[in-house]
C-alpha cells in the first residue's frame, strides 16, 4: 500500500480532509507536525515530529523513517510546510518543485525580484528592515502603499497606508504583531522575520485562482470572484464564489498571467493558489503560493468524473491522486456554482455564543456552516489576528445566487462577545 507523508502544522484545519481522502483511495498517511503527539510512541508509523524551520534536519529524519515505512509522495499543505516538503521530496528523489522555486513563492520580495525580469505587471516595491526608522522610510515611498511582513500569511499584518502618519502607525503595528506569542516560535529563525515589504497599492477587482501543475503544465481548477472590495486599511477576505462571472477573455488572461508567473518562479508540480488584481493596467500577481487554498475553503470545491456523474471527490483527493501519479484529467469541477464565506471577527473579546446556527442551516442553498473558534476563546481581528470565526458554504445554479445565500446566512448570525 502506498504511503503519503502529510506535513501539517498542529493549528491547521485540513488534517481530517486529507485523512478522509486517503481513506477513499486506500492509501496510508503519515502526518508530520512541528509538535510531538502524545500517541507518537504508540503509533510510530503514522506520526512524526519535524522542525519545519530546519528543512535539512527534517529531511534527514524522514529519510531514516522511510527505510522502515517507504514514502511515495510528500505534501505540504500551507506556507509553513512548502519548503520543507520540497526539501524532503528532493532527499527521497520524489517528484517535487525545486526548493529554490518554493522558497521564491513563499518570499514576497524574492517573488517580486523574479517577476521583475518578466513582462508580468507588478507593483513598485521596496524592502526594509523592521528596525529602520519608519519616518525616514515614509519619505521614500509612494502613497497609497501596502506594508507587509515577509514572515506572515493570510493577510495578517498587511496594512494600507495613505500618508506618512498612517505608514508609521502601520510599521509600529506590525512590529507588535511580530512579538505576539503565537508568531515568535514560528518565525524567530526565519531570515524574513525582521523584514518589511512596501508595495504601491493596486486598485481593482481581486480574484483567486486554484490550479494544479504537472510537469510545468498548469491546469485551472477554479477561478474565484471576491465580490467584497478589498481596499484596506486591512485586507480581511470574506466571500469566494466560483465559477467567475468575469468575461471569458479576462479569465483566460488571468490563467495566462498565472501560468507565466509559475514559469518565472520555476514551479512545476502540485497545487498552486494565486491571488490577482485586475484593472485597466492589466492583471497583477499579488501572491502565488505552492500550496492549495487554505482553511476549510477547499470544501467549496468538488470534482466529478465524466463517467460517474454525481460521484464527487474533494480537492484533497484530487491532490493526492496527482501526487501519487493516478489519473486526474477525467475529474472536472462540478457544474453548479459554489462558494464560501470566511466569517470575519467583528471585534476583539472573548466569544461567548453564536446564535442563529439552525436558522442559517435551514436557508435554501446553505450546505454547511462551521464555527472554528470555540466558546471561551479570545477573538483577535485583523491585522493582529490570523483566524476567521468560521466558514459558511453554499451551492446554487448561478454564482449570484451563491453570493446572495452567503450574505443572507451571515446576516442571520449573532455573535455574543464579551
Amino acid at each position: 500500500m502506498k504511503r503519503v507523508l502529510l506535513l501539517i502544522p498542529t493549528t491547521s484545519y485540513r488534517t481530517q480532509a486529507f485523512l478522509d481522502a486517503a481513506k477513499q483511495l486506500d492509501v496510508e498517511i503519515s502526518v508530520g507536525s512541528e509538535r510531538p503527539n502524545v500517541l507518537e510512541k504508540t503509533n510510530p508509523s503514522d506520526l512524526l515530529t519535524l522542525n519545519f524551520l530546519e528543512p535539512e534536519k527534517a529531511a534527514q529524519t524522514v529519510v531514516e523513517f522511510s527505510k522502515k515505512h517507504p514514502i511515495h509522495c510528500v505534501i505540504g499543505v500551507d506556507d509553513q510546510t512548502t519548503v520543507v516538503a520540497a526539501t524532503i521530496s528532493e532527499a527521497l528523489s520524489l517528484s517535487h518543485n525545486s526548493v529554490v522555486s518554493v522558497s521564491a513563492a513563499r518570499n514576497k520580495y524574492v517573488m517580486h525580484e523574479l517577476l521583475k525580469k518578466s513582462s508580468i505587471p507588478q507593483a513598485h516595491y521596496a524592502l526594509f528592515s523592521i528596525d529602520d526608522d519608519p519616518v525616514a522610510i515614509a519619505r521614500r515611498v509612494n502613497f497609497p502603499c501596502v506594508v507587509k511582513p515577509l514572515s506572515l500569511a493570510a493577510s495578517r499584518g498587511v496594512i494600507r497606508a495613505n500618508d506618512e502618519t498612517q505608514f508609521v502607525a502601520a510599521v509600529r503595528s506590525i512590529k507588535a504583531i511580530l512579538q505576539m506569542p503565537d508568531v515568535v516560535p514560528t518565525c524567530r529563525d526565519d531570515s524574513a522575520y525582521r523584514q518589511l515589504l512596501v508595495e504601491n497599492y493596486i486598485p481593482g477587482e481581486e480574484v483567486a485562482l486554484e490550479g494544479l501543475l504537472s510537469k510545468g503544465k498548469l491546469r485551472i481548477l477554479a477561478i474565484f470572484d471576491k465580490p467584497d472590495p478589498l481596499e484596506g486599511p486591512f485586507f480581511e477576505e470574506t466571500i469566494y464564489v466560483t465559477p467567475s462571472q468575469l468575461p471569458l477573455n479576462v479569465q483566460e488572461e488571468i490563467a495566462s498571467c498565472t501560468y507565466q508567473a509559475t514559469k518565472v518562479l520555476g514551479l512545476e508540480e502540485g497545487p498552486i493558489h494565486a491571488e490577482l488584481r485586475i484593472n485597466e493596467g492589466g492583471h497583477w500577481i499579488i501572491e502565488i503560493a505552492a500550496r492549495s487554498i487554505g482553511g476549510f475553503c477547499s470544501r467549496a470545491l468538488r470534482f466529478d468524473q465524466a463517467s460517474a456523474s454525481g460521484n464527487h471527490i474533494s480537492l484533497e483527493e484530487l491532490i493526492l491522486r496527482h501526487s501519487l501519479g493516478m489519473e486526474t484529467d477525467s475529474f472536472q469541477r462540478e457544474p453548479d456554482a459554489s462558494g464560501v464565506m470566511m466569517i470575519p471577527i467583528p471585534r476583539a473579546g472573548v466569544l461567548y455564543e453564536v446564535k442563529g446556527l439552525q436558522k442559517v442551516k435551514a436557508i435554501r442553498g446553505v450546505e454547511d456552516i462551521i464555527i472554528s473558534i470555540h466558546p471561551g476563546e479570545k477573538l483577535v481581528p485583523l491585522p493582529e489576528g490570523g483566524k476567521y470565526l468560521g466558514f459558511i458554504f453554499a451551492r446554487a445554479v448561478l454564482p449570484a445566487e451563491v453570493e446572495e445565500t452567503l450574505r443572507e446566512a451571515h446576516q442571520n448570525l449573532e455573535f455574543v462577545i464579551e
